[in-house]
């Protein structure tokens, strides 16, 4: 089985992407899509007991989680040593349960894949990317996002350029859904068609 993991700044289009792999019968992790369920679950009593107050209706309160810890490097680490753990488990579950099901393919969506050496786990790397005036667009239309927000969160990641560099496949999703469905058909056919992908 070929493991492709997905990564890709903010607003480059990951999650999209990721659903065009869905879409086309192809099993899919997402990363985001864990720490939502964990924000409701498993992780919710230690978030809690790390930064009390930040829990509305026995869920984690991601409005009030991000004023505890934005701007504050120590608070961003400890948040990390709680949920990161539980994430990467989910994640090992996910490609262990899809070998067993004989599937040939997977995507894993892991946001900061090279900067958390999450590309020694997969076998070969998806970009998404965008221009930046694109993924400053979409970035500043989310709700509660600012220009200091998303300066931030950029500063954490790896440069956009520095990813396509090392990818083995990229998608940009600038130019149009069309496009960027037209490249996740491409790689899943020349993976199936691979003579190496047994």
């Amino acid at each position: 089985m070929i493991v492709l993991g997905l990564t890709g700044s903010i607003g480059m289009g990951k999650s999209t992407t990721l659903k065009m792999f869905a879409e086309e019968g192809i099993p899919v992790y997402s990363a985001d899509a864990a720490v939502h369920e964990l924000y409701e679950g498993d992780a919710v009593s230690a978030i809690e007991a790390a930064f009390p107050g930040s829990i509305a209706n026995g869920k984690v309160d991601r409005g009030m989680l991000s004023a505890a810890v934005f701007g504050r490097p120590d608070g961003l680490k400890r948040l990390e040593a709680i949920v990161h753990p539980m994430v990467r488990k989910k994640e090992v579950d996910f490609v262990e349960k899809v070998r067993k099901s004989g599937a040939a393919l997977a995507v894993v969506d892991i946001p900061l894949l090279f900067e958390t050496g999450g590309e020694q786990r997969v076998d070969r790397v998806i970009v998404a990317t965008a221009d930046p005036q694109i993924q400053r667009q979409r970035v500043l239309s989310r709700p509660g996002m600012t220009a200091q927000k998303l300066q931030a969160i950029l500063a954490r990641q790896m440069p956009d350029a520095d990813k396509r560099a090392r990818a083995y496949y990229i998608i940009d999703t600038g130019l149009g859904l069309d496009a960027a469905r037209r490249s996740v058909q491409a790689i899943i056919r020349e993976i199936n068609e691979s003579p190496d992908n047994a």
